[in-house]
């Protein structure tokens, strides 16, 4: 509760058993000291932590950094980062997003003469991350994509529901900076990075939703009411019985996503994931609370952990309207 309430802290407990475990290298290739999964295996994980809302962001903004740091970075930037993201001795965020923008068309933040100026605002992970990956406007007008050491930056607390995901505006001003791709590589490679957190991102969900499904059946198997547990009565019965479908349906689409990384249709794939997952998190977040009555608003219960968890996941890599957009476009050129 303590680090959802307090601004810049995360759970170091949780990310020093993530590094021990070798979850920090899951994503990222022997070569640089990885373990060289893919996107199933870092799923199961993340799928985990959603279950305990475990608080650390840096399983996903790793992911993205080290996707495009393997697939574009030069040699000397990743021998630089990776073997410190795979070792815990850095931690990484993506800054694509502006506005309302997830993926903003023009981007306000500016490079020039190996600089970055301009803000990214609500960055997860940015308040603790030792390097951002940057999606910017160059001088000629066309799309950059720039890895920045935050070592000296500038950055605010942005106060959410759930500060442990350490959201922060990130400042840039004449900030030093190295373009790794231009153009449309830079979008391509930015969209690719988003989809990826995306899916992590919905695999955390899905673990959010499939605890909360057991608490409340749990629940509902040991409160009486009139006699009999409420589990008893069908407007109960009904709720979870939705639950569990939805849960089902998130964790097919993650698989089926996952499977698909490096394929033509993996965007369209990991679109359904993130929007069933949302879905299914934010339902039962809301359910839960409404089959434990009066005692589920309170702090006991701790259901407002999920509950606040849920609305944050909603919300990072794109909201539910960008994916249905991006879902509709995949679909309709197909």
């Amino acid at each position: 509760m303590a680090l959802i309430e307090q601004s810049g802290a995360h759970d170091e407990s949780f990310w020093t058993i993530a590094v021990e475990q070798g979850w920090t290298g899951i994503g990222i290739d022997e070569d640089h000291g990885g373990i060289g999964l893919g996107l199933i295996e870092l799923g199961l994980v993340a799928q985990a932590t959603g279950a305990a809302t475990a608080g650390a962001p840096f399983l996903t903004g790793n992911s993205g950094a080290a996707h495009d740091l393997q697939a574009a970075g030069s040699d000397a930037l990743k021998a630089q980062w990776l073997e410190k993201l795979v070792s815990g001795e850095a931690t990484a965020c993506c800054a694509f997003a502006e506005a309302s923008s997830p993926l903003p068309s023009t981007p306000n933040v500016q490079f020039a003469d190996g600089k970055l100026s301009g803000t990214k605002p609500s960055v997860a992970g940015g308040l603790k991350a030792d390097f951002a990956i940057v999606l910017a406007r160059s001088e000629a007008g066309e799309d950059v994509l720039a890895l920045c050491d935050l070592a000296s930056n500038s950055r605010t607390p942005f106060e959410s529901f759930d500060n442990s995901r350490l959201y922060a505006d990130l400042e840039f001003s004449q900030s030093p900076a190295e373009v790794f791709a231009q153009g449309k590589a830079a979008r391509t490679l930015a969209l690719a990075a988003l989809t990826r957190m995306a899916l992590v991102t919905a695999w955390e969900q899905l673990g959010g939703a499939e605890a909360l499904l057991f608490i409340a059946r749990e629940y509902a198997n040991t409160r009486k009411a009139f006699g009999q547990p409420i589990g008893a009565f069908q407007s109960v019965k009904h709720r979870i019985a939705e639950l569990y479908g939805l849960v089902e349906i998130t964790r097919a689409n993650c698989i089926h996503a996952s499977s698909r990384e490096g394929e033509a249709d993996f965007l369209r794939a990991a679109a359904a994931a993130r929007l069933s997952a949302t879905e299914a998190y934010d339902t039962a977040a809301r359910d839960t609370v409404q089959i434990h009555g009066g005692i589920g608003v309170t702090w006991e219960s701790g259901l407002h952990l999920h509950m606040r968890r849920a609305r944050s996941l909603a919300i990072e890599q794109g909201n539910m309207l960008f994916w249905e957009d991006i879902l509709t476009d995949e679909l309709a050129s197909a």
